[in-house]
């Protein structure tokens, strides 16, 4: 975008400032339903910065203005914050102030910061307040400067919602509803309001189009002892819809109108406030009872009827991998010119080519050589790689079927791998067996079995960054609370049901990175007199390399789960497969011996 207009939009933004007493404004990348994607008509940081990664807060004073990113993107920031005075922020590094350690710096008692108070959840806004306090800096969160200054903003979508067969849900929603007053009832309330698009969605089994790779859509949901309101806009929503939803008590309110109608409301309410608005918690005439939602929980425990749908989504998802993976080093094979982009481009072509698929996951992670290293590396026009037979392809991706939702990640040697990538591949993929393997008590947490894919890494010094694990939904978001593994504490125990990937990876700077990804499954392990143990399921289907493995360092019980889930995939695949495809996976899963 060329600097001059957002030089001009900063300026427009400062005068607006001035006439409402605002000296510095904080403009986010949110939505008020704390998405992790989100439609267009939210992109404000980007309206006014130009810079369009992922992550990122803008911070503008009446002098100066500055943008806070994470090492992701500061290649990027720098690129597109060129020439517009924005000053880069490189969140994480020692030498950068926080956001408001540097509005403080730059305020005088008694200033005022201004911003979007839809955009900040209620503990956000709290936690904001306390630190401005302390310098006498007041927070009015009402300043909304998009909507005077963004003339040609983006609509809210209104692609229509369509309902989830019970074929896959798996449980109606009435018993849902059921479940969820329950909940809410133990904890003192009489109601619930919910603003995270994923759980409105499982509850109701609906689903939409309105953002990228998830199949949510733009809503709230109440819910009171008796009957519900959906807040939507109405041209969402279609006759059979309507019908249906009447069925449960859940009327329709247009989507902007839930202030109103929970301010009228006489009973007390049970909201999230690491996610409700700070605008609606601060609503007067709402009688908030704040506590964590019941329903992450509710969902992260797959049903009978979700977990076989599941087990088919992952036949389509490792058919459609082997198809792409083999068309594509077979390509390479043949002296073709094949790109990052060409590897994106071909896994979503085989996918598509089953009835129930519903697009992808995520943006599909195509790394080749120094890009694997880039741990959230998405290739685009300008940074597009071409692959040549030698090095390292990391591949992170996944689909959305009504069956459910994949994540994957294997990487790839395009030609005879080195020492050193044999070596490293195999630490990762000790990691990601030890894991895998894990047997555990009742009650266990991601956070202590987190050093079992870690360890063999620790022992030679390296290690990796990201977390190990998340949970993924069923045909909802691809990273899905509650539960994780990971070194930071969380106090949510891995629970029957509950799907989680299992990614331990490695990545060198300039050269090559590694990531071995299945999705599991907790399930029972058997009684003793010690309790109730658990384990993991391996859901994924797709061969590791075999190329890649550094035998001298692998054990016998290694090698032995090595060969039991190559002929898992094996025995799942063959027969959704045929010709060149099916040749490449007998060869990917032969057995493997010293």
């Amino acid at each position: 975008m060329d600097y001059q207009i957002i030089k001009r939009r900063i300026e427009s933004l400062r005068s607006l400032m001035r006439k409402s007493g605002i000296s510095a404004a904080i403009i986010p990348h949110v939505d008020p339903h704390q998405s992790e994607y989100m439609s267009s008509h939210w992109h404000v940081r980007e309206f006014f910065s130009g810079f369009n990664g992922s992550a990122g807060t803008l911070v503008v004073t009446l002098e100066g203005a500055a943008l806070w990113t994470d090492s992701r993107y500061f290649l990027q920031a720098a690129t597109q914050l060129e020439n517009t005075s924005i000053e880069l922020m490189k969140d994480g590094l020692p030498s950068t102030p926080s956001i408001t350690s540097y509005i403080i710096s730059v305020l005088h008692e008694g200033d005022m910061v201004g911003l979007d108070g839809m955009l900040f959840t209620k503990n956000s806004l709290d936690a904001l307040d306390r630190e401005f306090s302390v310098a006498s800096i007041s927070v009015n969160p009402d300043f909304r400067p998009a909507d005077a200054l963004w003339a040609d903003r983006p609509p809210l979508p209104s692609d229509a919602v369509y309902i989830l067969p019970e074929q896959y849900a798996g449980e109606m929603a009435g018993s849902k509803l059921q479940r969820l007053r329950d909940a809410v009832g133990g904890c003192g309330a009489e109601a619930v309001y919910i603003t995270e698009l994923d759980s409105i969605a499982w509850l109701l089994n609906m689903r939409g189009s309105d953002v990228d790779f998830n199949p949510v859509f733009t809503s709230t949901l109440y819910i009171g002892p008796k009957s519900g309101v959906l807040f939507i806009d109405d041209v969402k929503v279609s006759d059979e819809v309507r019908s249906y939803l009447a069925g449960y008590k859940v009327e329709l309110m247009p989507y902007d109108s839930a202030a109103g109608f929970l301010a009228e409301s006489s009973l007390p309410v049970l909201a999230n406030p690491a996610t409700l608005p700070a605008a609606l918690a601060r609503t007067p005439g709402i009688d908030w009872i704040y506590a964590p939602s019941p329903v992450p929980a509710m969902k992260a425990e797959k049903n009978d009827v979700e977990l076989r749908n599941l087990r088919h989504a992952m036949v389509i998802e490792g058919a459609s991998m082997v198809n792409a993976i083999s068309d594509i080093t077979d390509r390479l094979g043949r002296g073709e010119t094949v790109t990052e982009l060409d590897v994106v481009d071909t896994l979503s072509r085989c996918r598509a080519r089953h009835a129930s698929y519903r697009g992808d996951s995520f943006g599909t992670i195509a790394g080749y050589g120094a890009h694997g290293a880039i741990v959230h590396y998405e290739p685009t026009p300008e940074t597009n790689a071409t692959l040549r037979p030698e090095g390292l392809l990391l591949v992170d991706t996944g689909g959305q079927y009504l069956h459910g939702t994949t994540d994957i990640t294997r990487t790839i040697a395009l030609g005879h791998p080195t020492d050193d990538e044999r070596h490293d591949f195999t630490l990762v993929l000790k990691g990601h067996i030890a894991l895998a393997a894990a047997v555990f008590p009742e009650g266990t947490r991601g956070a202590q079995l987190d050093v079992l894919a870690r360890q063999f890494l620790w022992q030679e010094g390296k290690t990796y960054l990201h977390g190990t694990g998340h949970g993924v939904g069923f045909f909802l978001n691809v990273h899905e609370g509650p539960q994780s593994i990971r070194l930071q504490e969380n106090p949510v125990a891995l629970r029957p049901g509950m799907v989680t990937s299992d990614e331990p990876g490695l990545y060198l700077s300039d050269r090559y990175g590694i990531r071995c990804e299945n999705l599991v499954l907790t399930v029972g392990a058997g009684d003793t007199e010690h309790g109730r143990f658990l384990k993991f399921e391996v859901l994924s289907l797709f061969p590791f390399d075999r190329t890649l493995l550094d035998l001298s360092i692998l054990t016998d019980a290694e090698i032995m789960w090595l060969n039991d889930y190559h002929r898992k995939v094996w025995s799942e695949l063959a027969d959704y497969l045929q010709g060149r495809p099916l040749q490449w996976l007998e060869q990917a899963c032969a057995p493997i011996s010293r």
